[in-house]
């Protein structure tokens, strides 16, 4: 069975076909520091699965890569 490209399972999910290697403005804004950047391919990701779905770091990504997967009871 092949795996999938990214979890769903997470409150946050990167692009990575958008994101900017090297780039961590959304790591940067995220006052749970719930996001990394991968060592590998420089992109960003959630590596704690914590998550306060403020939106800064989905609103300081340039290119749009980032988005908050808010829950049903919080829209």
């Amino acid at each position: 069975m092949p795996l999938a490209p990214q979890r769903a399972d997470v409150p946050v999910t990167i692009d990575e076909s958008k994101c900017i290697d090297g780039c961590t403005l959304c790591v940067d804004m995220c006052p749970l520091d719930s996001l990394a950047i991968h060592h590998d391919s420089g992109k960003a990701y959630m590596h704690v699965d914590e998550c306060w779905y403020c939106g800064p770091c989905a609103a300081r990504c340039p290119t749009g890569a980032v988005t908050v997967n808010m829950p049903y009871l919080l829209r």
